[in-house]
C-alpha cells in the first residue's frame, strides 16, 4: 500500500470540489490571546458534513470500480467517517452500511441514517466495531472502506492542508487532532511536497493515546481501553499506513487531559463562535499547552463540528 503524493492530492481536488467549497480559514484576535501568538483556525466544522472527513469519502467513492459499486460499501465508524461515506455513496448512488459502536454519538447517527446508509451498532468503542466489520467484509464481499488505511481517504482530506498552505506565506506550527491519523498525514504529505519548514503537532487524548505512544516509543502499542468522551480521537490502536507515513512526518505530539479537552470546546465556542466536537477543539487547547513562540503563525484544524446536546451540556457546566 503506497502513501499518496502531493499530485494525488491536487487530482482528488476536482472529485472533492465537485460537491463542496474549500473550508474558511479564519483568524480570530480572541484566540491569538488566549493561546499567546497568531492563531488561524481552518473551519473543517464548516463543511457538508461536519466534519474533514467528507473530503477523503468524495475522493473516494468516485473512484470505486462497477464491482466495488454493485457490492456495496461497508465501514465502521463513530460518525464523521461513516458520514463521510453516506453521503459520498447517496451522490454517487452506492449502497452503504455502517457499524457504529454502542452508544454512539446520536446527532451522527442521525446524520448517517438521513443520508440513506443502512446503520447497526456492534460493541463498546471503535475498535470493537472495526474487527467485527472487517471480518463481515472478507466474508460477504462488501467493499470496506478502513478510516485510516485507504490512500485515496488520505489524498482526499489532504486538500484542506492544501488549502491553507496556498492561503498563507508562513506557518510554523499546525496542530491536527489524530484518531485513524489521515488528516495529519495528509497535513505531511502536502508540506513535505511543498518542501515547507512547517511543524506538524499531532493532538491526542490522554485516555486514548496510543498512537503517541507508539510514536514516542520503540514499538507500536495497543490499549485496552479508549475512555474519552472525544470520539473522534478514541481509538485504542495505531494503523499501518498512516503510522508509518505520521512517524516519518510528525513532529511532535500532544496529549491532553479530559478538563483541557473540554476547554478546547469552549474556546471555539467563545473565542470563535464556532461549535467543535471534542476532537475539533482539541487543537486549539493543545496549542495553549504546546506554548508556541509569541512571534509565531499557527494553524489549528477544527477538524469537526458535530458534538451532540449531551456532551455540550457537561463540558459548558
Amino acid at each position: 500500500m503506497q502513501p499518496p503524493t502531493l499530485d494525488d492530492v491536487v487530482t482528488a481536488k476536482e472529485r472533492v470540489y465537485a460537491h463542496m467549497r474549500p473550508s474558511p480559514l479564519l483568524h480570530h484576535p480572541l484566540l491569538d490571546q488566549w493561546i499567546g501568538c497568531r492563531v488561524w483556525v481552518k473551519h473543517e466544522n464548516h463543511n457538508p458534513t461536519g466534519s474533514f472527513k467528507i473530503r477523503g469519502g468524495l475522493n473516494l467513492v468516485a473512484q470505486l470500480t462497477e464491482g466495488e459499486r454493485q457490492r456495496g460499501v461497508i465501514a465502521a465508524s463513530t460518525g464523521n467517517h461513516g458520514q463521510s461515506l453516506a453521503l459520498a455513496c447517496q451522490l454517487q448512488g452506492v449502497r452503504c452500511r455502517i457499524v457504529v459502536p454502542m452508544g454512539a454519538n446520536p446527532d451522527k447517527v442521525a446524520a448517517m441514517r438521513a443520508f440513506g446508509t443502512e446503520l447497526e451498532e456492534h460493541g463498546s468503542d471503535f475498535d470493537d466495531a472495526r474487527e467485527w466489520v472487517e471480518a463481515f467484509a472478507q466474508r460477504e464481499g462488501w467493499r470496506y472502506v478502513h478510516n485510516a488505511n485507504e490512500p485515496l481517504l488520505i489524498a482526499g482530506v489532504g486538500t484542506y492542508a492544501a488549502e491553507v498552505f496556498e492561503a498563507l506565506d508562513r506557518v510554523d506550527f499546525v496542530f491536527v487532532p489524530v484518531g485513524g491519523g489521515s488528516g495529519a498525514a495528509g497535513c505531511g504529505v502536502v508540506r513535505d511536497g511543498l518542501g515547507a519548514k512547517t511543524r506538524i503537532i499531532g493532538v491526542q487524548a490522554e485516555r486514548a493515546d496510543a498512537f503517541a505512544r507508539s510514536w514516542r516509543g520503540p514499538q507500536r502499542v495497543t490499549s485496552d481501553r479508549a475512555e474519552t468522551f472525544a470520539e473522534g480521537i478514541a481509538t485504542r490502536t495505531t494503523f499501518d499506513l498512516t503510522f508509518s507515513m505520521l512517524k516519518a512526518s510528525l513532529d511532535d505530539v500532544v496529549t491532553l487531559e479530559e478538563d483541557r479537552l473540554r476547554e478546547g470546546v469552549t474556546a471555539a465556542i467563545q473565542y470563535t463562535h464556532n461549535l467543535a466536537e471534542g476532537a475539533g477543539g482539541a487543537p486549539l487547547a493543545a496549542a495553549r499547552q504546546f506554548r508556541p513562540p509569541r512571534d509565531a503563525t499557527i494553524v489549528c484544524v477544527m477538524s469537526g463540528g458535530n458534538a451532540d446536546i449531551r456532551t455540550l451540556r457537561h463540558t459548558l457546566a
